[in-house]
């Protein structure tokens, strides 16, 4: 084992209870935030996260429950003399900009990889971890979103015929920068973006990450997002306080989704206890999309304390129902329509717990249905979708 990886893991066992037992509580329920690479790539400079804090909290967004600011890769310059690294000339002061984040009551996150380089060829944190880790603490990070792009070179190099060698590696670089951002002492979200590769579900939280990729990279249209959303069946049971499946950034907003089609994508982003990370312009959204993102009941499914993923009840041709069990007992159920004109789909109370009856909410119409008995049918439009929060 290498001096420094030793060291870090010394670190983390020596460090006191009251702080591992902060760290483990980061995450409890889905992150909520903002993402810059969805809108600006790698052009995003220190104005445009300024003006995303800004609008977070204009929007309404912050009082909807989202708190992470998140810069993604292109912000790094060059390391100095010591090896510390720096900020590039898009972001004149990292640690101004925090300061400025958190004074609008929010959170700042950042982005590095475990290679030499990031995805777009920028300095990544490979035999520089720890370092790494003291600069975002010092900076006044919250979150680290750590992309396994650079790193897949060295693991190809090293082990071009081993799968089990190039995992096991892998696994060892992410848990390398786990012990390094505990040995700092603050309390820092962990995001794995490895997209989904070797069940990282299985594995990612015993190496400390508060949320993994399950998938690659979403964009804004319908058969990618419905792609990446519908496939999420069965991973349920790895989801819970503290640790998320995270299937990519939102799109609402974003492209030509529809606005059915936004509802659809929200919808199943809650009920898979998704992380909820907008990836829009803040600053000029449209009414539609405004409400779609900030519908403080279709969030608090997403937030809901009990922090159970949702999974799909049924799959007839187009069109599926997924369940999602609340706190308390409730359930939301989604109705969703994959087809391209409007069809009738009914649910069976006795499928989902409430054979002796429900009251219901239809949250899209904001509308409250009453009792339900037996069943309930219900006309969903194109690529769109019903979303019903039960109650016994």
């Amino acid at each position: 084992m290498p001096n420094a990886f030793r060291a870090l893991l010394l670190a983390a066992f020596l460090m006191p209870s009251s702080l591992l037992a902060q760290t483990s509580t980061l995450a409890a329920t889905p992150p909520m935030g903002w993402n810059s690479w969805n809108l600006f790539a790698g052009r995003v400079t220190d104005k445009d996260v300024r003006d995303a804090a800004d609008a977070m909290v204009s929007s309404g967004m912050k009082d909807a429950g989202y708190v992470y600011i998140n810069i993604d890769d292109t912000w790094q310059g060059d390391r100095d003399a010591q090896g510390n690294i720096q900020a590039n000339s898009k972001f004149p002061d990292m640690k101004a900009l925090a300061d400025y984040v958190h004074s609008k009551g929010l959170k700042i996150g950042i982005y590095s990889s475990p290679g030499p380089t990031t995805c777009a060829r920028y300095e990544g944190s490979y035999q520089h971890e720890a370092q790494d880790a003291k600069t975002y603490a010092a900076w006044g990070i919250d979150y680290l979103k750590y992309d396994l792009c650079g790193f897949r070179k060295i693991m190809t190099q090293e082990a071009p015929n081993d799968p089990a060698k190039a995992t096991q590696m892998m696994k060892d670089a992410y848990e390398k920068m786990h012990q390094a951002l505990l040995a700092t002492g603050r309390p820092i979200v962990y995001s794995f973006c490895q997209y989904g590769w070797d069940a990282v579900w299985e594995w990612g939280p015993g190496l400390g990450a508060n949320l993994w990729r399950t998938t690659g990279d979403i964009n804004p249209t319908w058969d990618r997002m419905t792609l990446i959303g519908f496939s999420q069946a069965g991973l349920a049971k790895y989801a819970g306080p503290g640790h998320w499946n995270d299937p990519d950034m939102l799109e609402v907003g974003n492209g030509k989704l529809t606005l059915d089609e936004n509802r659809t994508h929200m919808s199943l982003w809650v009920l898979l206890a998704a992380p909820l990370l907008a990836g829009n312009d803040l600053s000029k959204m449209p009414p539609e999309t405004a409400a779609i993102l900030t519908n403080k009941e279709v969030i608090a499914i997403d937030q809901d304390p009990l922090g159970k993923q949702g999974d799909r009840l049924s799959a007839v041709g187009p069109v599926e129902i997924w369940v999602k069990p609340l706190k308390g007992g409730d359930k939301a159920v989604a109705f969703f329509n994959r087809d391209d004109t409007p069809l009738p789909v009914t649910l069976k109370l006795s499928d989902v717990g409430f054979g002796g009856g429900a009251k219901a909410r239809d949250i899209w119409a904001a509308k409250d249905l009453g009792k339900l008995q037996g069943s309930y049918t219900a006309t969903v439009p194109r690529h769109g979708v019903v979303l019903l929060r039960l109650t016994k």
